[in-house]
Protein backbone atom coordinates (compact mmCIF):
# COMPACT_ATOMS: atom_id res chain seq x y z
CA UNK A 1 0.00 0.00 0.00
CA UNK A 2 1.55 2.93 -1.13
CA UNK A 3 2.37 5.72 1.76
CA UNK A 4 2.35 9.85 1.17
CA UNK A 5 5.65 10.70 3.21
CA UNK A 6 5.01 13.58 4.90
CA UNK A 7 8.45 13.39 7.40
CA UNK A 8 11.24 10.93 6.87
CA UNK A 9 13.92 10.52 9.54
CA UNK A 10 16.77 8.52 9.39
CA UNK A 11 19.35 6.61 12.60
CA UNK A 12 22.78 4.41 12.35
CA UNK A 13 23.31 1.55 14.60
CA UNK A 14 26.82 0.64 15.39
CA UNK A 15 27.77 -2.36 17.34
CA UNK A 16 23.96 -4.27 17.74
CA UNK A 17 22.40 -4.25 20.82
CA UNK A 18 25.61 -3.54 22.95
CA UNK A 19 26.66 -0.41 20.72
CA UNK A 20 25.47 2.78 19.55
CA UNK A 21 22.45 4.27 17.95
CA UNK A 22 21.89 7.67 16.70
CA UNK A 23 19.54 9.57 14.51
CA UNK A 24 21.78 11.35 11.90
CA UNK A 25 20.72 15.22 12.59
CA UNK A 26 21.71 14.54 15.77
CA UNK A 27 18.58 15.04 18.06
CA UNK A 28 18.68 11.30 19.49
CA UNK A 29 22.18 9.52 20.58
CA UNK A 30 21.72 6.37 22.79
CA UNK A 31 23.94 3.48 23.71
CA UNK A 32 22.54 0.56 23.71
CA UNK A 33 22.88 -2.65 26.26
CA UNK A 34 21.38 -6.23 25.65
CA UNK A 35 19.40 -7.19 28.96
CA UNK A 36 20.71 -9.94 30.89
CA UNK A 37 17.23 -12.20 29.77
CA UNK A 38 18.94 -11.96 26.04
CA UNK A 39 22.11 -13.47 27.44
CA UNK A 40 23.73 -10.08 27.41
CA UNK A 41 25.52 -7.49 30.21
CA UNK A 42 22.72 -5.53 31.11
CA UNK A 43 24.34 -2.65 31.54
CA UNK A 44 24.08 0.95 31.49
CA UNK A 45 22.37 1.86 27.81
CA UNK A 46 18.50 0.96 26.06
CA UNK A 47 17.38 -1.51 24.03
CA UNK A 48 15.81 -1.56 21.15
CA UNK A 49 12.46 -2.81 22.70
CA UNK A 50 12.79 0.27 25.06
CA UNK A 51 12.97 2.34 22.01
CA UNK A 52 10.29 0.45 20.03
CA UNK A 53 7.92 0.61 23.57
CA UNK A 54 8.37 4.75 24.02
CA UNK A 55 7.75 4.91 20.43
CA UNK A 56 4.77 3.11 19.86
CA UNK A 57 3.08 4.82 23.15
CA UNK A 58 3.78 8.17 22.23
CA UNK A 59 2.08 7.76 18.26
CA UNK A 60 -0.56 5.81 20.07
CA UNK A 61 -1.34 8.91 21.79
CA UNK A 62 -1.08 10.53 18.72
CA UNK A 63 -3.01 8.15 16.37
CA UNK A 64 -5.91 9.29 19.54
CA UNK A 65 -5.45 12.70 19.21
CA UNK A 66 -6.23 12.39 15.57
CA UNK A 67 -9.59 10.22 15.98
CA UNK A 68 -10.38 13.05 18.01
CA UNK A 69 -9.79 15.70 15.96
CA UNK A 70 -12.21 13.46 13.38
CA UNK A 71 -14.93 13.66 15.87
CA UNK A 72 -14.21 11.42 18.12
CA UNK A 73 -14.14 12.00 22.01
CA UNK A 74 -11.52 14.61 23.05
CA UNK A 75 -8.16 12.90 24.79
CA UNK A 76 -7.65 14.05 27.74
CA UNK A 77 -4.63 15.78 28.10
CA UNK A 78 -3.24 13.52 31.44
CA UNK A 79 -4.17 10.68 29.25
CA UNK A 80 -1.17 7.48 28.78
CA UNK A 81 -0.60 4.64 27.18
CA UNK A 82 1.89 2.01 28.77
CA UNK A 83 3.42 0.06 26.01
CA UNK A 84 4.82 -3.00 27.14
CA UNK A 85 7.22 -4.98 24.15
CA UNK A 86 8.18 -8.69 24.78
CA UNK A 87 10.62 -10.37 22.70
CA UNK A 88 12.01 -13.96 22.73
CA UNK A 89 12.23 -16.70 20.52
CA UNK A 90 8.98 -17.76 17.37
CA UNK A 91 8.50 -21.97 16.92
CA UNK A 92 8.75 -21.28 13.70
CA UNK A 93 12.44 -20.22 14.13
CA UNK A 94 13.81 -17.04 14.33
CA UNK A 95 12.24 -13.80 17.19
CA UNK A 96 9.19 -11.85 17.59
CA UNK A 97 8.09 -9.18 19.71
CA UNK A 98 4.65 -9.27 21.89
CA UNK A 99 3.06 -5.78 23.20
CA UNK A 100 0.62 -4.88 25.54
CA UNK A 101 -1.23 -1.56 25.34
CA UNK A 102 -2.46 -0.62 28.76
CA UNK A 103 -4.53 3.23 27.54
CA UNK A 104 -5.87 5.26 30.53
CA UNK A 105 -8.10 8.20 29.32
CA UNK A 106 -8.88 9.54 32.68
CA UNK A 107 -12.00 10.78 32.79
CA UNK A 108 -13.86 9.42 29.61
CA UNK A 109 -16.69 6.45 29.95
CA UNK A 110 -15.39 3.03 29.36
CA UNK A 111 -17.33 2.46 26.44
CA UNK A 112 -15.97 5.89 25.13
CA UNK A 113 -12.68 5.27 25.69
CA UNK A 114 -13.09 1.51 24.04
CA UNK A 115 -14.37 2.99 20.79
CA UNK A 116 -11.32 5.60 20.62
CA UNK A 117 -8.81 3.43 21.52
CA UNK A 118 -10.09 0.62 18.70
CA UNK A 119 -10.19 3.86 16.21
CA UNK A 120 -6.78 4.64 17.04
CA UNK A 121 -5.88 1.17 16.64
CA UNK A 122 -6.87 1.09 12.93
CA UNK A 123 -5.06 4.75 12.27
CA UNK A 124 -1.24 4.10 14.19
CA UNK A 125 1.01 3.59 11.76
CA UNK A 126 2.82 1.43 14.57
CA UNK A 127 -0.27 -0.39 14.76
CA UNK A 128 -0.89 -1.09 10.92
CA UNK A 129 2.87 -2.00 10.95
CA UNK A 130 2.83 -4.70 13.25
CA UNK A 131 -1.22 -5.89 12.86
CA UNK A 132 -1.25 -9.57 11.09
CA UNK A 133 2.67 -9.74 12.50
CA UNK A 134 2.36 -9.39 16.34
CA UNK A 135 0.29 -10.08 18.64
CA UNK A 136 -0.91 -6.45 19.92
CA UNK A 137 -3.14 -6.24 22.94
CA UNK A 138 -5.34 -3.35 23.79
CA UNK A 139 -6.31 -2.58 27.25
CA UNK A 140 -8.37 0.52 28.55
CA UNK A 141 -7.18 0.96 32.14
Amino acid sequence: MPVNVLYKTSAKATGGRDGTAATLDGALDVKLATPKELGGGGGAGNNPEQLFAAGYAACFIGAMKFVASQGGPKVPADATVTSTVGIGPRSEGGFGLDIDLAVSLPGLAKADAEALVAKAHQVCPYSNATRGNVDVRLTVV
